[in-house]
């Protein structure tokens, strides 16, 4: 479900003119005229369809059962309930007799990702900066979705099922699973295990104090969000993909961003990324945002470290170890 990692997709294959062209006649949207890959986005998933009713991306092949009512359902609340722009109409169609499987279709949003050649070439430190402040706001508005209780949503039913154990007991299980599965590509020594353990040790009092359940996009990325530039400020023109959404922890939406930042030498952006989301929280411990902080960052870390070595892209100095490498990632939140 959307708690399960993918690092890889069902591709599309080879999809033509035809086949698009009967989608469109399906939704009254026009004469297909042209369509293409998509440049990110979606592990393959997805095509750019244009059409005499407008651009559109489609995207097929759905990794789980559901999947694309899944993505509906939050896109939906959100669409409804904040001011981010997010692609509605999610169009779908469970049926297979087009492709061979189901698919969901949704206006293309304008807009360029951060961090692409486009904008980078155009972006100042204060723009970098207001960016910054922008995209902790956005998360804040994600995150003001409260529920009952933590669990992810299940499409056969149309409701949040709660995890079968804590939100901590499933965490917590969660990164030592994928601990052990970096060993099959990388030397864990022992220290990095016992480190591990101490972090979430330290930090259990923290998750099991977890009072407001929120949603979390799972995903907030530069590639699942696009910005454009107004008169006198910048804004979130589209945000989309939510394929690994679910409901537990905001502060787990933060470590990417945070880790990007940190990759392209950009310390001081990723503080006022992590100052601008933190001063929006209506109440936060700074001890229990650090503890809980530095968790979401190790899973990030651990699934990072372990596809890397798996691949063989490493990047960094090969005689790190784990917990030498991912250290100075935990630290980001500290002091705020």
């Amino acid at each position: 479900m959307t708690t399960q990692i993918y690092f890889s997709s069902n591709k599309l294959g080879e999809v033509n003119g035809e086949q698009l062209q009967s989608v469109l006649d399906r939704f009254d949207l026009g004469r297909l005229i042209s369509f293409c890959r998509t440049d990110q986005g979606a592990m393959g998933q997805t095509l750019l369809v244009s059409s005499s009713a407008g651009e559109f991306v489609l995207k097929g092949n759905p990794v789980f059962a559901g999947q694309f009512l899944e993505e509906r359902y939050f896109i939906e609340y959100l669409d409804q309930h904040t001011d981010i722009p997010v692609p509605t109409p999610y169009l779908v169609d469970e049926g297979d007799d087009i492709f061979g499987w189901s698919y969901s279709l949704m206006p293309r949003l304008p807009g360029s990702h951060l961090f692409s050649p486009e904008l980078e070439a155009e972006l100042n430190p204060q723009d970098e900066s207001d960016i910054a402040v922008l995209l902790a706001d956005t998360l804040l508005q994600l995150h003001r979705w409260k529920v009952d209780q933590p669990g992810e949503f299940d499409p056969a039913t149309g409701n949040v099922r709660p995890f079968h154990d804590s939100y901590t007991t499933w965490l917590f299980d969660t990164i030592k699973y994928w601990l052990d599965d970096a060993k099959r590509y990388s030397e864990i020594i022992a220290e990095d295990t016992a480190w591990v353990e101490e972090l979430l040790k330290e930090s259990k009092e923290a998750f099991d104090d977890l009072k407001y359940p929120c949603f979390v996009m799972g995903d907030f990325k530069p590639g699942n969000l696009l910005l454009q530039q107004s008169t006198d400020s910048w804004k979130v023109s589209g945000l989309f993909d939510f394929t690994t959404s679910y409901f537990g922890d905001g502060i787990a939406d933060l470590p990417k961003m945070t880790a990007l930042y940190l990759e392209n030498g950009k310390e001081g952006t990723a503080r006022q990324f992590l100052q601008a989301y933190k001063a929006g929280l209506q109440s936060c411990d700074q001890d229990v945002f650090e503890k809980r902080f530095k968790v979401h960052m190790l899973y990030q870390r651990i699934l990072f470290w372990g596809c890397a070595q798996a691949t063989n892209t490493v990047t960094w100095d090969t005689h790190l170890s784990f917990s030498a490498w991912a250290s100075p990632f935990m630290e980001a939140a500290t002091g705020l």
